[in-house]
């Protein structure tokens, strides 16, 4: 029997990885009787779940609790207990410093402990003394094995955790330090759970993990599966309507995944592919083992599997010992490939990883006009893509409400934000939308009726008939 309700709010920074996380720490938490809240001040339980990837990551955290901490002591004074707890990446990384400099915090765990929150939560409230917990060990047992059913809906558009953890050592990079391990889940817990989202109503589910790609799970027929394989095998759930995956690595890009982007319907023609940058010697510097040369044959492969294909990237300039050649390297690897969307960040050096003490910095000024440079670039080519979209009816995935009354946000196949007027009964529908308008950012029309198809049709008679005079 569940306990008396109580109110959980979790904080989420970083990647989709802990938007899955934070779900599923709502999902443990439920039997327990906390119900999520959309704000920290009368919050019974508060998790801040974060990301180590970006700059001054820790010092946000810290920030973000001291003010955690007034709503604790207010919350005190009327004599009710505030659990803090910090998740993730950061909390893996440095959960002894979080713990010295905040002695507020009851709570520190790293991302494959959540499954025993409920454990946590009794040690921390006074079950077995109140005590303070720090728990980053990596449990010999997989969260997955033991994780419920899902108990919060994500909506039409869900996230599905199939690999975690990566063995790549980028040397950027802390996730193999904080995620651990490369590891997939068994075929059959992924359909089990997929089954379960399409149940209630989901139509699109987007594949995570660290290096999701890189996904080699036990199939149910005692084989090893990789991710076109278990792709494939989503696509026959009735009722799913599309599939997508993220984060890939170019080095996990087998030719059974590529052939998959041309033979399973449903997996939508976007493709996020990290590159970093367009330079052999600082991919070299990164430990990336593949070569700009690799990276465009893979993009290769892929349009030809399927031509109307949309590449998206990550780019990193002022790298230790990037020199002006070699961010004209990336300049024309991004003007060879042409993007639809990206992102670039100003390298920032991660305690604890190899390019933290390499040589050869990058002066700041440096990498504001290699950033800048980089941009413009990928603003254009994103902005052409968006203006290549007028005219053309795409289906879009209503997902999200308009700020404005009257008003649907969704997505195309390629991952545009899209905005339209339409009825709200079409929310969680795929539906037809004639493109009007293109942003920087996005992109606006119509819902397809008798009439905008009517109207289409002679703006297009009459063009035609423009052109040939």
């Amino acid at each position: 029997m569940a306990e008396k309700q109580k109110k959980l709010f979790i904080k989420t920074w970083g990647c989709q990885m802990n938007v899955y996380d934070s779900v599923k720490m709502s999902d443990v938490l439920l039997p327990l009787g906390y119900e999520t809240v959309d704000s920290p001040e009368n919050a019974d339980m508060v998790i801040l779940n974060t990301c180590h990837i970006r700059e001054k990551a820790t010092e946000k955290v810290f920030s973000e609790l001291g003010r955690l901490n007034k709503f604790k002591k207010q919350r005190a004074e009327k004599g009710d207990e505030t659990l803090i707890a910090v998740a993730g990446c950061v909390a893996q990384a440095e959960g002894d410093v979080i713990m010295d400099r905040a002695p507020y915090v009851d709570m520190v765990f790293g991302p494959q402990t959540y499954h025993e929150l409920p454990e946590m939560v009794a040690k921390a409230t006074g079950a077995y003394g109140a005590n303070r917990i720090v728990n980053t060990e990596f449990p010999t047992e997989s969260k997955f094995d033991t994780l419920p059913e899902e108990g919060n809906a994500q909506g039409v558009s869900a996230f599905l955790s199939v690999q975690e953890g990566c063995d790549k050592f980028c040397t950027f990079c802390v996730v193999p330090y904080t995620r651990g391990a490369e590891f997939s889940r068994p075929a059959d817990q992924v359909l089990a759970e997929a089954r379960a989202l399409v149940k209630s109503g989901a139509k699109e589910l987007m594949l995570l993990g660290q290096n999701v790609n890189a996904y080699h799970g036990e199939g149910p027929d005692g084989k090893t599966w990789g991710l076109g394989r278990l792709i494939r095998e989503l696509a026959e759930i009735d009722g799913l309507a599309r599939l997508r995956y993220t984060t890939s690595h170019p080095r996990d890009m087998e030719d059974d995944l590529i052939a998959a982007h041309g033979e399973v319907d449903i997996l939508m023609p976007f493709l996020h592919l990290p590159v970093q940058s367009g330079s052999d010697n600082i991919l070299k510097l990164m430990n990336r083992k593949h070569t700009a040369d690799d990276y465009r044959r893979i993009i290769e492969k892929l349009r030809n599997a399927r031509p109307d294909i949309a590449m998206s990237s990550d780019f990193i300039v002022g790298f230790p010992g990037e020199t002006d050649a070699d961010h004209k390297d990336t300049l024309k690897l991004v003007e060879d490939i042409g993007y639809v969307f990206c992102y670039s960040f100003k390298y920032s050096p991660r305690p604890g990883t190899p390019g933290a003490k390499m040589g050869g910095i990058v002066p700041e000024k440096v990498k504001d006009l290699r950033l800048q440079e980089l941009q413009a670039l990928l603003n254009t080519q994103q902005k052409a893509f968006n203006e290549d979209s007028v005219g053309k009816v795409m289906p879009v995935l209503f997902d999200r409400k308009g700020q404005k009354n009257g008003q649907l946000l969704g997505r195309t196949p390629y991952m545009q934000s899209t905005h339209v007027a339409a009825n709200e009964r079409l929310f969680g529908q795929i539906v037809d939308v004639v493109i009007e308008d293109a942003h920087a950012n996005s992109i606006s029309g119509t819902v397809v009726t008798e009439e905008t198809t009517s109207k289409n049709s002679k703006n297009k008679k009459s063009s035609e008939g423009r052109a040939a005079a």
